[in-house]
């Protein structure tokens, strides 16, 4: 099976994962997330996919979340405007993430991907 890595390549963790799927023979594309921002039907997809909550797809620790005062307006938006603000910087989306045919991992943690092997 080949995954759709999408990271930004500046980013520690997304590197971290990288360096990951490659040490345990995972076959991937990568696509940068700054260049090619995720679309609001791919990221309505994605989250679908991943049964996380929708606020688990936002970068909360980045600049342009903070700059935007995003912890205090994204409780009351609807998920129509949220898939909508996602989709305008892929800054704003939490990374990496690596999409399979039927799951999609958001962030990088060891432990959750190793059912990957």
């Amino acid at each position: 099976m080949k995954y759709l890595f999408v990271c930004y390549p500046k980013c520690t963790t997304c590197q971290k994962a990288k360096k990951w799927l490659n040490d345990n023979g995972i076959v991937y594309e990568e696509r940068h997330i700054k260049e090619q921002n995720p679309t609001v039907t791919e990221l309505e997809e994605w989250h679908k996919k991943s049964k996380l909550p929708l606020k688990k797809f936002f970068n909360t620790s980045g600049m342009l979340y903070k700059s935007l005062g995003l912890k205090d307006k994204l409780p009351t938006m609807s998920d129509t405007d949220l898939f909508a603000l996602l989709a305008t910087d892929g800054m704003l989306v939490k990374r990496p993430i690596l999409i399979g045919s039927d799951r999609v991992w958001i962030g990088f943690k060891e432990t959750d991907w190793e059912m990957l092997k």
